[in-house]
């Protein structure tokens, strides 16, 4: 019993650390999403889902170290360059993020020509790398590394990176996904659709430019970071999961809203 008790123990261990932005932050994400979906582009949707979207929010965490789909584990991040132009050169190997949503692009406009199996697979992708390409901390600025471990109040941090990954929880520990998605979704349908046209290549710069500030909260390296490094990152991480949230109606109103 104590030995079956220690597995389950790990394995809930194991799937909280693959989640991190990518549980409440992937599925607030989703839920912005969901909340301008067309009728027609929910009801496309239920042909190949008959259960929430947001179930599948970290699904490519969860399944990244696969056999069949280890390829995509160096889709989760992007590079920049020092104008916070997209830079696909250092990943050019493996891809990236906005590889990712290209391949996808590709697939789902014609998305009635593939097998179920493979439109499910284009939409887990959609759903995930929408969300990983808004996380500051996935975009890559040249000669920046964020995986330094450090201390947030006393707190020890597996990394800089991680403690991005996991902000929503940390700013929002109460809220449900749709509760906060509620909260984000602050727009009129003008601004809106500004926010959401372009490309995952536009997209990208407009991460760039906005999140650059989080090594002026906190400069490479640094042990013990700014104490109020939360608060300072509220506004920032509010308009990444909205923006994200836009973005990925946007295209699921595209693919599947005819």
């Amino acid at each position: 019993m104590k030995k079956l008790f220690l597995v389950l123990l790990l394995s809930v261990c194991a799937t909280l650390a693959a989640e991190a932005w990518a549980g409440l932050g992937h599925k607030t994400v989703i839920a912005v999403a969901q909340r301008h979906l067309t009728s027609k582009t929910q009801e496309n949707i239920a042909r190949y889902f008959d259960y929430d979207l947001k179930q599948d929010a970290t699904w490519m965490d969860a399944h990244r170290r696969d056999d069949d789909i280890g390829y995509t584990t160096a889709w989760h991040v992007y590079s920049v360059d020092g104008n916070h132009n997209y830079d696909p050169n250092p990943r050019l190997a493996k891809g990236d993020a906005i590889h990712a949503l290209q391949v996808v692009d590709y697939n789902l406009r014609h998305y009635k020509e593939l097998s179920d199996s493979a439109v499910i697979m284009n939409v887990r992708m959609l759903i995930h790398f929408v969300g990983d390409m808004h996380c500051p901390v996935h975009c890559y600025f040249p000669g920046a590394k964020n995986n330094w471990p450090c201390k947030l109040n006393g707190e020890e941090i597996k990394s800089f990176h991680t403690l991005y990954d996991a902000m929503p929880s940390r700013l929002w520990p109460d809220l449900s996904p749709d509760e906060l998605a509620a909260q984000l979704d602050n727009c009129g349908a003008c601004k809106r659709n500004k926010i959401a046209k372009g490309t995952p290549v536009e997209w990208a710069r407009a991460t760039g430019d906005r999140c650059a500030v989080i090594y002026e909260i906190n400069p490479q390296q640094t042990k013990d970071l700014d104490p109020d490094t939360a608060e300072k990152s509220r506004e920032l991480v509010s308009l990444q999961l909205r923006d994200a949230g836009y973005r990925l109606a946007r295209l699921l109103n595209f693919y599947f809203g005819k």
